[in-house]
């Protein structure tokens, strides 16, 4: 896929960027980057990760920027890893892509992006807002994910610690590194080190690493969110402990005076009047009666039940 860079992007064929007037846009795969590499005169003097790269960063070579993007696979419906390697000068970018997330996102810009001053530094920034476009989305879900865990939690329904809270913790430390090689990348090109990009066009860059920084702050409040839910599990697991404790003090309070009785009348003393008593049966039952029912009257004014 070859692109010129107009009022929109313009399809074209590969022997036309020699002489196009433009800055062009090249996306092509590794086995094509190692075959037409020497084509594009770009001066690399550093080898670029084109399989599937690992990180987002950007390199400066002597004539030269070079680079990769890694978006990570989220534990969501749907997500999945997005990764291609870059190479620019002044005279175009070209996308090294085996994956298609490059080519998806290029095909988008070239379908919904029209612009009044075309360049290349609009086309780069367009293309670094589409792999976040959908991050506030996310972001929704999730919160929507960890309230609908707050309440489960508030009403007794979660005993352990979710998976689901795992997974979204996971993901949450995905997107800040991420985020942070984000941040990285745009800096590394505002910095314009080699003077491929166009002064008044550096805004471009410090716009998207503005819209970073605010998705990473983001990240820290719902992992503080995690984190809250964490205690509110652990907070609700020591009242429902402390609640069987004061459950157990209640029935030993209860039947300790019992017990007394039972073991005072236990002695086998031969002098004891009360046992030959007819009524000390009845006596002692409306008695320890009268205990149980005084006890729980005690325990209920206090708010001890």
């Amino acid at each position: 896929m070859y692109y010129l860079i107009e009022k929109e992007l313009v399809p074209c064929e590969a022997d036309d960027l020699a002489n196009a007037s433009a800055q062009f846009v090249a996306v092509i795969t590794p086995e094509e980057w190692a075959r037409q590499r020497e084509g594009f005169d770009m001066g690399i003097d550093m080898d670029m990760e084109v399989e599937r790269p690992r990180e987002t960063k950007a390199v400066v070579n002597m004539d030269s920027l070079t680079g990769s993007f890694s978006r990570p696979e989220l534990d969501l419906p749907g997500s999945t890893r997005g990764t291609f390697s870059f190479a620019l000068d002044e005279k175009g970018i070209v996308l090294v892509d085996d994956s298609g997330y490059a080519a998806s996102l290029v095909d988008k810009i070239s379908r919904t992006r029209k612009w009044r001053l075309p360049s290349m530094e609009r086309f780069i920034y367009d293309l670094l807002e589409e792999t976040i476009a959908g991050d506030l989305v996310l972001f929704e879900e999730m919160e929507k994910r960890l309230s609908g865990m707050e309440d489960a939690i508030l009403d007794d329904q979660i005993e352990s610690y979710p998976p689901e809270m795992s997974a979204i913790r996971g993901d949450l430390l995905a997107l800040r590194v991420h985020y942070e090689q984000l941040i990285d990348l745009g800096q590394e090109l505002q910095e314009n080190e080699n003077g491929f990009f166009r002064e008044e066009s550096l805004r471009y860059f410090h716009m998207f690493t503005e819209r970073v920084m605010r998705l990473q702050d983001m990240v820290t409040v719902q992992r503080d969110y995690v984190g809250q839910l964490r205690d509110l599990m652990q907070s609700q697991h020591d009242i429902k402990q402390n609640r069987i404790m004061a459950l157990l003090t209640v029935v030993t309070s209860v039947f300790m005076p019992l017990t007394l009785i039972t073991g005072w009348y236990g002695m086998n003393f031969r002098h004891m009047p009360e046992l030959d008593w007819p009524a000390s049966y009845p006596a002692v039952l409306v008695v320890c009666i009268a205990i149980v029912v005084g006890c729980l009257a005690w325990f209920k004014r206090k708010r001890w039940l």
